[in-house]
């Protein structure tokens, strides 16, 4: 699995991905919000159910950010610790700590850097 190429692009692309998908969510969540105000004021109580109804949604995709953001920290982990490339020199602490400190960017561009860089050089 770590040399699958689907799953190395899935890892290092999704963080990114579903963190700008959680800013459109969260706009998309305003937005119902006020634009729904009238409807609100009108009837009352139903207000109340439509409002969790939309947090419900929005705390299963904040839910859903953290599995992958963590699942892919831990993948490129233990990619970085299984890279031959990285045992010569102290590069394998660098990367690991650039995976915990910078998480989605560190993961794209370790996988850049190191796995498709690295790919197409074998592959010339």
């Amino acid at each position: 699995m770590l040399n699958n190429k689907f799953w190395q692009a899935f890892f290092a692309l999704a963080p990114i991905i579903v963190f700008f998908g959680f800013f459109i969510v969260y706009f998309l969540f305003i937005f119902s919000i006020f634009s729904n105000i009238d409807d609100f004021e009108a009837n009352g109580n139903t207000s109340a159910s439509l409002i969790l109804g939309n947090v419900v949604w929005f705390f299963a995709f904040i839910v859903l950010t953290i599995l992958i953001s963590f699942g892919s920290l831990i993948f490129y982990i233990v990619h970085a610790v299984q890279n031959p490339n990285l045992k010569e020199n102290n590069l394998l602490i660098v990367w690991i700590l650039l995976f915990v400190f910078v998480s989605g960017i560190g993961q794209l561009i370790y996988w850049l850097v190191e796995i498709v860089s690295k790919r197409n050089l074998l592959s010339s």
